[in-house]
Formats: structure tokens, C-alpha cells, sequence
């Protein structure tokens, strides 16, 4: 394989090459080829395998120095939950409860948000059911343009949320709020503008 062939591969994986050269950094008698083979592009495995096995430790320190480093400070999770808006929040809650016989919480007022919640716990996922609270609920007017209700937005978990804000403002991803507030589970929480998500309304939570 020609070497920029094989640099080519290695940017696909820069991150596992970046780990294996720290790692022969440390223990420079250990095959490097040998470290995080599972955290490998399934792209480029195969080929960079084959290649590092055929670098020598100053060969791998050299390409380790022409790889970008990533900067980055936050990671995406999982989806922790999927948000309902419904104008009778006790007919959702019995749907859920008496007719799909999932397991529900009880009904919390937020205040600081402006709904009602209960949350259908499905497994290491969640759905949320959210109705108006006060004369000022964002909701409302979402559930004015849908009487019957529906999807209105979903919530995904990140591991740096203050990080993660400054990193999409940089990104011309807009944020709802300057800052982050304390959402139903207790946690940092803060919404992205739906026109910059696809349409959807997304909400990061700080895992």
C-alpha cells in the first residue's frame, strides 16, 4: 500500500491511531497494531492491520504528528426520551398505563418550564407527556395548531452540556436559551431551534 493511500485510512481512523501511538509511547516494546483493533473504522481495518504491522516505532510516531487532533470536548448519547404533547394528560397517562400497560410516573408540575409531566417508562428509554401549565406555557401554542396533540420534540443525552453549547453556537446551531436550565429529571437541559435541527425540536440533557 502507498503511503498516502495508507494516510488516507489512517485520517478515517486518526482517533485509534492517535491511541495506539500514545499507547506505544508508554510501552514502546508492545506491537501497536495490537492496541484498540476493536475501536477500528471497519472501513479501513483490515488494511491499516496489515500496514501497522510493517511500522516501526518511529515510523508510527511520524504519521502520529501529520494526524489532526481532535478538539472536540462533549460526545453525543443516548435518546432519553421522546416528548408527547397531549391536552388531556389523564387520557394519555391511562393509554399508557391501563391499555399498553406500561409503567408511568405520577404527574409533576415544572413551573420553570411551564408544563405538566408524566413520564412511560419503556425500557432504558422514556416517554414524556407534557400538558400546558399556566397562562404562559410554551406548549400551548403547539398544541393550538394540533388539538389532538403529538411528537414535540425529542431529548438526547450529552456528557458536557456547557460544552456542547458552545460548540453548536460556533456551528450556527441556535439555542432557545443563553443558558442551560434544570429540566424534569433534575439535570441541565437546553433546546436547539427546530429550523436548524431538520425541523425537529431537540432537547440536550446532561447525562
Amino acid at each position: 500500500m502507498s503511503r498516502e493511500k495508507f494516510v488516507s485510512y489512517a485520517l478515517l481512523c486518526k482517533r485509534s491511531v492517535a491511541k495506539l501511538v500514545q499507547k506505544c509511547n508508554k510501552e514502546p516494546d508492545e506491537n501497536i497494531y495490537m492496541y484498540t483493533y476493536d475501536k477500528m473504522s471497519s472501513l479501513g481495518a483490515k488494511l491499516l492491520i496489515n500496514s501497522l504491522r510493517k511500522l516501526s516505532y518511529s515510523q508510527a510516531r511520524h504519521i502520529h504528528r501529520t494526524l489532526p487532533v481532535s478538539t472536540k470536548k462533549w460526545n453525543i448519547g443516548k435518546i432519553n426520551h421522546v416528548a408527547m404533547a397531549t391536552p388531556d394528560i389523564e387520557k394519555a397517562t391511562s393509554l399508557f398505563r391501563d391499555v399498553l400497560g406500561a409503567k408511568v410516573s405520577e404527574k409533576h408540575p415544572q413551573p420553570e418550564h411551564g408544563v405538566y409531566t408524566v413520564f412511560v417508562e419503556l425500557g432504558d428509554t422514556k416517554i414524556e407527556l407534557l400538558n400546558p401549565l399556566g397562562d404562559k406555557s410554551p406548549i400551548q401554542n403547539f398544541l393550538d395548531k394540533n388539538k389532538s396533540g403529538g411528537m414535540h420534540h425529542i431529548c438526547i443525552e450529552v456528557d458536557n452540556i456547557e460544552e456542547a453549547m458552545k460548540d453548536l453556537k460556533a456551528k450556527k446551531i441556535r439555542l432557545l436559551s443563553d443558558e442551560a436550565k434544570i429540566g424534569a429529571h433534575g439535570k441541565p437541559v437546553v433546546f436547539l431551534h427546530p429550523k436548524d435541527c431538520n425541523g425537529v425540536l431537540v432537547e440536550l440533557e446532561q447525562q
